[in-house]
C-alpha cells in the first residue's frame, strides 16, 4: 500500500482546524478564569452593618430585597427607603394588596417608589436623580449578593461622590417575612 500524501489544501484545512481548536480552548480557559474571579468577588456577608446612611436603596426584582430594606428602615439605618425599578403603574397600596409584603403604617411616609428603571444601569441613573433632588450623599444598596458587584460598578460610576455601602441579600438562606414599598418622590 502506498502512503497518501496530504495535499496543500489538506494541510491548510488541518492547520485551520487546529487553530480553531486552540482558540476554543483559550476562550474556554478565559471564561473559566472570569467565572472564578466573579465567584471570588461575591459577598458572603454584610461587611458594614453599622453606618447609617441618608437613604436605603433597594433594587427590585428578587426575593428578600424589599423585606431587607424595610428591616433596615425600621432599624433606623436610613431616613428614606427608595425602591428602584417598580412597575410603571404600581402604587404602595398595590404592593400591599398583591404581595406578602406589607409596609407598616409608621414607615409608609418614608418609602418612595421609583418607576423609571428597567435594568441595573437605569437603577443607578434613577437613584442618582432622586438622591440629587433630595440632597442625599450616602446610600445603603440592597440587592442580591450575586448582583452586588455589577450594581456597585454602575452606582459608583454614576454617583462617584456618593458613599455607597453594599448590603447584600442572600436569597434562600433565610426569610424574615417583612417587606414593602412606597409612593411618590419624597426624600
Amino acid at each position: 500500500m502506498k502512503a497518501r500524501r496530504v495535499s496543500g489544501m489538506g494541510r491548510l484545512v488541518t492547520r485551520m482546524g487546529l487553530g480553531l481548536l486552540k482558540g476554543a480552548v483559550v476562550a474556554f480557559l478565559a471564561w473559566g478564569v472570569g467565572l472564578a474571579l466573579f465567584a471570588a468577588a461575591l459577598p458572603t456577608r454584610i461587611l458594614d452593618n453599622q453606618t447609617v446612611t441618608d437613604a436605603i436603596v433597594v433594587l427590585t426584582g428578587g426575593s428578600g430585597r424589599v423585606p431587607a430594606g424595610l428591616d433596615l428602615l425600621s432599624a433606623g439605618m436610613g431616613r428614606t427607603l427608595f425602591l428602584s425599578g417598580v412597575g410603571a403603574d404600581v402604587t404602595l397600596n398595590d404592593l400591599d394588596a398583591t404581595s406578602a409584603i406589607t409596609v407598616p403604617g409608621p414607615l409608609r411616609e418614608r418609602v418612595v417608589l421609583g418607576h423609571a428603571a428597567v435594568d441595573t444601569i437605569g437603577n443607578a441613573h434613577e437613584t442618582a436623580r432622586w438622591m440629587a433632588a433630595c440632597g442625599y450623599r450616602s446610600l445603603r444598596l440592597v440587592t442580591a449578593a450575586y448582583h452586588m458587584p455589577r450594581s456597585l460598578v454602575e452606582f459608583r460610576a454614576v454617583m462617584p461622590e456618593v458613599l455607597v455601602i453594599p448590603n447584600p441579600v442572600f436569597p434562600g438562606r433565610s426569610s424574615n417575612g417583612s417587606g414593602g414599598s412606597g409612593v411618590g418622590r419624597r426624600c
